[in-house]
């Protein structure tokens, strides 16, 4: 379930609550908590609903100017249902703050060094974290594809793992490509030294 720009800023600051799609089966349910460009979005409530019942003060809490923009903005198709989610602003992204978070010990970096070991241990492909790690180090701000292309990697499969490293907190997406978080660069700098050991 995807926001535009504009209704991810009235989720912030509270002034939007709803939002309506068309669905054939929901893509979200309640208890869903969404990742997105200003914090998470929790989802509280999904419910189908008759487009005529649809208000224009509904409307205007799901970001749009009335009703009738509304529903000229849902998909049409066959089969498809128009839903009602009742949503809230769940507040920044904890990796956020992860990614800032350098005061870490000897022992928490050696920590982090072992689950990237474990991630390695069950890939069907082999190691790949520190050379994923690596890449976005030694090439900040490069498209996805192009990184992909110097790890001999499809882009997709590229950008997961990239994703991977970002639930530790140790990469951020730039507006093209990726750079190490301050965390990902002290994690980095350890991996080094254990290289140098």
């Amino acid at each position: 379930m995807q926001f535009t720009g504009d209704v991810l800023d009235g989720i912030a600051s509270g002034e939007v609550d709803l939002a309506f799609r068309s669905w054939r089966t929901p893509s979200v349910r309640p208890g869903t908590v969404l990742r997105t460009a200003v914090g998470m979005v929790e989802i509280i409530e999904v419910t189908p609903v008759d487009p005529s019942t649809v208000t224009d003060r509904e409307a205007r809490r799901a970001g749009h100017p009335g009703r009738e923009a509304l529903l000229a903005a849902q998909r049409q198709g066959e089969g498809r249902r128009l839903h009602r989610v009742v949503l809230r602003f769940g507040g920044a992204d904890p990796r956020a703050a992860m990614r800032e978070d350098t005061a870490l010990t000897a022992e928490e970096l050696d920590g982090i060094v072992a689950a990237l070991d474990r991630m390695d241990a069950r890939s069907r492909r082999g190691p790949w974290t520190r050379a994923t790690l690596g890449l976005v180090h030694d090439h900040p701000g490069t498209r996805a594809a192009e990184l992909a292309a110097r790890a001999g990697r499809d882009t997709l499969p590229f950008k997961a793992d990239v994703r991977r490293l970002k639930e530790y907190g140790l990469t951020e997406s730039l507006g093209v490509g990726y750079r190490l978080s301050p965390r990902g660069a002290l994690v980095w700098q350890h991996i080094e030294r254990i290289r140098e050991r």
